[in-house]
């Protein structure tokens, strides 16, 4: 009768290097990539020298543009394979509701607080929150609080437009014109 305890492989499987995956160089899946922003954000050494505040304007810095794969960018376009942008958002500043064309992204809390806006309705994120989205998902991400936020962004493949949408009706607005 075999059993699990009974189960042997012949020999020394690491002695057996084309029965193993090659290492990767670069995160490939939804999960790598987030793994990959929990790492970065873990290392503070690594972005937290850099970050600034701007009034005026959202604050933000490309950490890191990693290329595809050769070949395997479009033509006409740039063959970034991923993307790592830090943010910085003081009290009241925000995105605009938008998606990120054809681009997946994880969207990384480092500092503070970040409220995001979608058609399912508003979510707070705190430090260490990640939200993952594909391409297409539009949102609008504001500081809303009285302290600045710090995020990170990893875009995959590269960020290469950013549509802007309308602003989406406010639920009470919607409400008040139901109830009318």
């Amino acid at each position: 009768m075999n059993s699990d305890s009974d189960l042997q492989i012949a020999g020394d499987l690491l002695e057996v290097p084309h029965l193993l995956q090659p290492p990767r160089e670069h995160p490939s899946t939804v999960a790598e990539f987030a793994g990959l922003a929990r790492a970065i954000a873990a290392d503070r050494t690594r972005w937290a020298h850099l970050v600034r505040y701007d009034a005026t304007t959202r604050w933000y810095h490309r950490l890191r543009a990693v290329p595809q794969a050769l070949g395997s960018a479009r033509a006409g376009e740039t063959p970034i394979g991923y993307e790592v942008w830090l943010l910085s958002w003081v009290p009241g500043q925000g995105s605009g509701r938008h998606d990120h064309g054809r681009s997946s992204g994880v969207l990384t809390v480092l500092e503070g607080t970040l409220t995001e806006h979608t058609a399912r309705g508003t979510h707070a994120l705190g430090a260490e929150a990640q939200k993952v989205f594909a391409p297409g998902y539009v949102h609008e991400v504001v500081n809303d609080t009285l302290e600045p936020a710090v995020s990170l962004h990893i875009y995959f493949p590269g960020l290469t437009e950013m549509p802007m949408h309308p602003a989406a009706p406010r639920c009470e607005a919607r409400a008040a014109s139901t109830a009318a």
